[in-house]
């Protein structure tokens, strides 16, 4: 059986609204990370595309 992971929080994406998990890059700053990815990081300032 594979191993999952269930216990690792979520967050959704502040620019495209997908749901998102825990990463261990993000250990340290998890309470700042609002995007799921660099590309939305970067297109952070255009309006959202669900809006």
């Amino acid at each position: 059986m594979a191993h999952r992971k269930p216990h690792l929080p979520d967050k959704t994406c502040a620019l495209c609204g997908r749901p998102f998990s825990w990463r261990k890059k993000w250990a340290r700053d998890w309470d700042h990370v609002k995007f799921c990815s660099e590309r939305c990081q970067r297109h952070r300032n255009a309006a959202p595309s669900n809006a």
